[in-house]
């Protein structure tokens, strides 16, 4: 017997985080830090078993689709808040509520000394709830509702600690890079709603065949294409792809367990989420398929590169957010959706490992994140040592650990394509396991191997991100609290060893680790099991999926196999030359980057993205902005009121010659007005009589 889905089940699954979101952040003072923490962890904890429930009543073949909520209606067309649960729904709220639930316990011993406490768990919460409207809906409105509202609170926990001018410079940053994307994600919904008169994602997809041929009104385009392409730029944005990515580096200026949830399990995974669920929109244009194919192998590739100069322990594990984003962008383009989303969630559970014990690795250096100041941790650190081990062994994709199922998939998955550009695909994600492997294997290797340089190192000002503001975040944060910060900071290396963080920190990390381990046993099976069957479609002329399946024999012969396979061994020469570098001749580094020195150079500039855009777009704002107010404010808005003003004041004047304060001059002046009257009534008699 099919089992059925209670909508009261299905919507205390959003709601609960919600709740504890409202009651943390409008109780916080009465509940005090225990209480916030307390419904806060309670509310995802709750939305996370009801998930798995779900989950395994879709295993077991359940399936939703209604409307809950009618907000309006406009005619034909309604604007409804339905739930779609399916495979893949499922799928995303199981690895959206558990890494939430992880980093709400981190969060306990990450953060326990901040002011800004239970503000804190209030924005995590509401960040949660809106992730899961996301990926719960079943129409393009709350598609946006949710896509607009993690944009939103992802604004307010980058700029958490808000005294500190880097923090608000990049969640403005982050917010305006999303704003273009959503610009062009709003234009695909709309060119959606002109096609088919209605946003219900069922009605939508039936319906696309019989639009799929016409053109965009007043051009040659094709609609289908054009609504896919902007439906992408959306997710070029969300998901940071090139070259909308220039948001997610720097905002690392957040604090660390926000971090690992924005750029783990939730919003950058919204974009490729989306274009998932719109299969089969995407399945009807090659045209758009081959942009999303190439913009993600761009990404993997050339975000990884940049990833090697970095000296910042997050940033480092950010670019590889961008590159692995890369990967799953580039299985959409091959149509290798369930191959894509396999990706998705063996990512979620290493990076976010990767992330937290990054967490652990500043609290252990009190505060310090430079890995140039590090080395030597693991005697210090045992937990944080191991658990960092196997979140980097699973993000090189080493057989036996969760990443390599699903990074192996995506090489072959490109490997079988057609689509015009798979070769450079193949070689961007080829080439990107061996940069994959080294510049996480050189953090590996400098944070927790060779010798110790935190004591004669200590921390640089300039280099500190938000966590390491965490004594002044009460207060304004200016360059001489920094100042003093480093100074504390020194003499505590000088005197104190590195130490393991608190369990509540350390225990995340270690569930973490188990599911970076065991994922890929577990989800592989269900990725060629039909287990997406009539959740995402794939046409018959675009062969990935099926020349997977063809050749998949089981996780043990995979496994096996990749003895034989290139991917493995390319993984094996990024370490071995991590190891060479910066383990056996450290010397060689710097020399290299002499040697290099331009190519050091644009890549530690990020190539010059950031400035192209200062120049490009801030520098034309500036320009326009100065011209519209040289012409608009001065001469037309301030010419017409000044004009007035003038007016205003010459009649004035005339009338203050009246005002002369005499009064036989009064008494003159009414005589004259009297007879003016009365010479006007003559006058009148005698022209009209």
């Amino acid at each position: 017997m099919t089992p059925s889905l209670s909508p009261g089940l299905l919507l205390a699954i959003p709601l609960a985080p919600l709740a504890g979101a409202i009651l943390a952040g409008f109780l916080g003072k009465s509940l005090g830090r225990v209480g916030a923490q307390t419904v806060a962890i309670a509310g995802v904890a709750l939305a996370c078993v009801l998930s798995v429930m779900v989950l395994v009543d879709v295993i077991a073949g359940a399936h939703y689709d209604a409307t809950v909520y009618t907000w309006a209606s406009v005619g034909k067309l309604r604007f409804d808040i339905g739930f779609l649960i399916d495979a893949l729904t499922a799928t995303m709220i199981v690895v959206v509520t558990f890494v939430s639930l992880m980093v709400h316990i981190y969060t306990v011993g990450y953060m326990a000394d901040d002011p800004g406490y239970q503000r804190f768990f209030a924005y995590i919460s509401l960040f949660t709830f809106a992730m899961l409207m996301l990926v719960m809906a079943n129409n393009f409105l709350q598609l946006f509702f949710g896509w607009e509202a993690v944009g939103l609170v992802s604004y307010l926990l980058i700029g958490f600690w808000y005294t500190k001018p880097t923090a608000i410079y990049a969640n403005l940053k982050a917010f305006l890079v999303n704003r273009v994307g959503d610009f062009g994600f709003i234009l695909g919904i709309g060119l959606l709603l002109s096609a088919c008169g209605t946003l219900h994602y069922a009605d939508v997809f039936s319906s696309a065949g019989d639009w799929a041929a016409s053109t965009v009104p007043g051009t040659h385009w094709p609609l289908i294409t054009a609504a896919c392409i902007c439906l992408f730029i959306g997710a070029m944005g969300k998901s940071a792809q090139f070259p909308l990515h220039v948001w997610l580096p720097d905002s690392m200026e957040g604090p660390t367990p926000i971090s690992a949830l924005i750029h783990a399990a939730t919003m950058v995974t919204a974009g490729i989420f989306m274009v998932a669920r719109m299969s089969p929109l995407f399945e009807l244009s090659d045209t758009a398929l081959s942009l999303v194919m190439i913009i993600g192998a761009i990404t993997a590739l050339f975000m990884g590169f940049v990833g090697i100069v970095q000296n910042d322990i997050k940033r480092v594990i950010a670019y590889s957010t961008l590159s692995q984003l890369g990967y799953m962008t580039v299985a959409l383009g091959v149509s290798a959706y369930p191959v894509a989303i396999f990706h998705l969630m063996t990512h979620a559970f290493f990076k976010a490992l990767l992330f937290l014990g990054a967490g652990s690795v500043i609290l252990g250096m009190h505060h310090d994140q430079d890995i140039r100041h590090m080395g030597g941790l693991r005697k210090y650190m045992p937990v944080t040592w191991i658990t960092f081990l196997i979140g980097s062994l699973a993000l090189i994709g080493t057989p036996l650990f969760s990443g390599f199922y699903s990074k192996d998939s995506i090489i072959d998955a490109v490997k079988a394509s057609t689509l015009p550009g798979h070769l450079f695909a193949y070689f961007s994600v080829a080439a990107g396991v061996v940069v994959t492997a080294f510049y996480t294997f050189r953090l590996y290797f400098m944070v927790f191997h060779g010798r110790e340089h935190f004591r004669n190192h200590p921390p640089e000002p300039h280099g500190h991100d938000a966590d390491a503001q965490a004594p002044a975040r009460d207060g304004g944060h200016d360059h001489a609290a920094s100042h003093a910060d480093s100074e504390a900071h020194a003499t505590l290396h000088a005197q104190q060893n590195p130490h393991e963080s608190p369990w509540v920190v350390w225990v995340p990390l270690v569930v973490l680790a188990f599911f970076s381990i065991i994922a890929g046993y577990v989800i592989q099976p269900f990725l060629f099991g039909r287990f997406f069957d009539g959740v995402i479609a794939v046409a018959e002329d675009h062969p990935a999926m099926a020349r997977l399946e063809e050749e998949f024999h089981g996780v043990l012969p995979m496994t096996l196999h990749a003895v034989t396979g290139l991917p493995l061994w390319l993984a094996v020469l990024g370490v071995v030359a991590a190891w060479y570098v910066y383990l056996r001749n450290p010397t060689l580094a710097a020399r290299l980057r002499m040697r290099f020195s331009v190519l050091y150079t644009i890549l530690d500039h990020k190539y010059y993205i950031d400035r192209l855009y200062e120049i490009v777009f801030m520098g034309g704002a500036r320009l326009i902005g100065g011209e519209l107010w040289k012409v608009g404010d001065e001469e037309i808005i301030d010419g017409m009121v000044n004009g007035s003003a003038q007016s205003i004041g010459w009649f004035a004047g005339v009338l203050r010659r009246l005002q002369t304060g005499v009064l036989s001059d009064y008494a003159m002046t009414m005589i004259i007005g009297v007879a003016a009257l009365m010479s006007w009534f003559v006058v009148r008699q005698l022209l009209f009589h």
